[in-house]
């Protein structure tokens, strides 16, 4: 009689554990996020400082070659393949000697709108309208 509980109790464990399984997945962007203006403009000859003002931090600085720097990047749309971008930055001494590798192409403020369409919401989306434009005449 004892295994009959055990046994019910055990497959109603099994169906919950089996209904907390999402059905949809977020699209998941991991990493440096570069577009391809930002990327252009890094020139041959820029300190390692100007590039840390442009890119920002590295994600990996090889302990082994303090003259390269890795950004990588990784997105996941839904339940889809992971895809990974690596772009490497070879230093001359203090100044940037090459570039290396690849990068998402996209616009960064074109994967901010593809992300309210999930009714995401990001500090800039919750100003009120004429907030933005003040900010934007500022700007420029």
């Amino acid at each position: 009689m004892t295994k009959i509980p055990r046994l019910a109790a055990l497959a109603l464990c099994g169906l919950a554990a089996a209904a907390c399984s999402p059905i949809y997945k977020l699209d998941i962007q991991q990493g440096n996020l570069l577009s391809k203006p930002l990327v252009d403009s890094l020139k041959p000859g820029m300190t390692k400082h100007q590039v840390t003002l442009v890119m920002g931090s590295p994600s990996v600085v090889s302990p082994f070659d303090k003259n390269r720097w890795d950004y990588v990047s990784t997105q996941r749309h839904g339940n889809g393949r992971m895809e990974t971008k690596d772009l490497t930055l070879y230093f001359e001494g203090d100044a940037l000697g090459r570039i290396e590798g690849d990068y998402f192409a996209e616009n960064p403020q074109e994967l901010i709108k593809e992300a309210t369409k999930y009714k995401r919401q990001y500090p800039d989306d919750k100003r009120p309208d004429d907030d933005k434009k003040k900010k934007q005449g500022s700007q420029g």
